[in-house]
């Protein structure tokens, strides 16, 4: 799921020694413990063909995590930098686009245990006059419907103006380092009409989490940035996560981002420098394959929301843009082996990645491509999950 429609060590060392422990008179002799690794690894065949061939197809560097029962596999393929042919690093930092809607939507959850906000809550008790005109009407609208995209707000990257100042080479390049505030962002969204009544379709809309983001403001009275640090990130202990705000880089260990921005003959710009404000609580996230595997697993474990608030995360509406139905901040899927996987993608600029997990939250995977052009996701998660069976 992209921001633009027109566009996703420390557990393996845990399982070896809690079988220390646990079976201390069944150790496996050096033979042994060779031929269950090389089996382990041969779980993964599948997913490193799949990724081998999104490389060969024309994508640029894809990097995998994979954490289940076994541990913890990483891999990658391709390249991190055209100019210097460098590999993509297992531990990259990235953008991980819209899957920043997962970690915003458990935050209103939890603030709706502490029973600080309800979800049937309008939004124009939190945020009073703000979704107005052109027939839109917060008085009808509920944080629910922000949260699950049945509210009808337009989403304000849908607007051709903001498309043409963003999403072509010339443009981005005068436009790579401008902030963007949430209330021009919201300007755009209600100069135009909302794209059906609230609760009676299902729409995409980048601007009902860009409203999410100002609810989390009014409740707490700090940003939705601080609140994610102190709700996710920093229990969860995920280093390599954080919202940039406006910085418009992207720490070490990282690699370059390329686009073509869906223009004919193949020219391809290094995308990596950009102000993320544009996604603001919709995308800025920057995350690590590791990090999103923990907070997937941990949110599907009801590590991070009461039984409760879980279920209702889980409560979905029909959604065929993600190929599945979609919760709060989460799509559920089911794959070709009859598997279910729930999580999130997230595609920006030079940048798409996946975070998923199976139901008990016992099987994870996320990857991130360094480019926007192509597909390959769903056949590396149709391979690691469906590739064995």
């Amino acid at each position: 799921m992209s921001m633009h429609k027109g566009l996703v060590g420390i557990v393996a060392a845990v399982v070896v020694a809690a079988g220390a422990l646990t079976a201390p008179t069944a150790v496996a002799a050096p033979a042994e413990r060779q031929a269950r690794s090389e089996r382990r690894a041969d779980a993964h065949d599948a997913t490193r063909k799949a990724m081998d061939d999104a490389v060969e197809a024309g994508l640029t560097g894809v990097v995998v995590q994979v954490a289940d029962e076994h541990g913890v596999w990483k891999a990658t393929a391709g390249v991190g930098n055209l100019k210097t042919k460098q590999p993509r690093n297992a531990d990259d930092r990235y953008r991980a686009g819209s899957i920043t809607k997962t970690f915003i939507a458990t935050v209103l959850l939890q603030l709706e245990a502490e029973g600080r906000l309800s979800l049937d809550d309008t939004v124009d008790k939190w945020l009073p006059g703000v979704v107005h005109g052109n027939g839109h009407d917060g008085t009808r609208i509920t944080v629910r419907q922000l949260l699950n995209h049945t509210s009808g707000i337009f989403d304000y990257t849908d607007d051709l103006a903001f498309q043409l100042a963003l999403f072509l080479p010339q443009t981005f390049a005068k436009n790579r380092y401008r902030t963007w505030t949430p209330a021009e962002l919201m300007t755009i969204a209600m100069s135009h009409k909302p794209s059906f009544a609230p609760g009676t379709s299902w729409s995409y809309s980048n601007t009902n989490y860009l409203h999410a983001g100002m609810v989390i403001k009014k409740v707490t009275g700090n940003s939705y940035g601080d609140e994610v640090r102190a709700r996710v990130i920093g229990p969860l202990g995920l280093h390599g996560t954080y919202m940039p705000g406006t910085d418009p880089g992207v720490p070490q260990p990282s690699s370059r981002a390329y686009s073509k921005f869906e223009l004919p003959g193949g020219r391809i710009y290094d995308v990596t420098e950009m102000n993320p404000s544009w996604a603001n609580s919709a995308g800025e996230l920057i995350s690590t394959t590791g990090d999103l595997n923990r907070f997937t697993s941990a949110l599907l474990r009801g590590k991070l929301l009461p039984a409760a608030q879980l279920a209702e995360m889980k409560a979905t509406f029909p959604a065929p843009l993600v190929g599945g139905d979609y919760g709060l901040g989460i799509f559920v899927r089911k794959l070709t082996c009859g598997v279910e996987i729930w999580g999130h993608s997230g595609g920006l600029h030079g940048s798409n990645s996946e975070a998923v997990t199976t139901a008990d939250g016992k099987h994870s995977l996320a990857l991130n491509f360094n480019d926007d052009w192509g597909v390959g996701s769903m056949k590396i998660i149709e391979a690691e999950f469906c590739g064995g069976s």
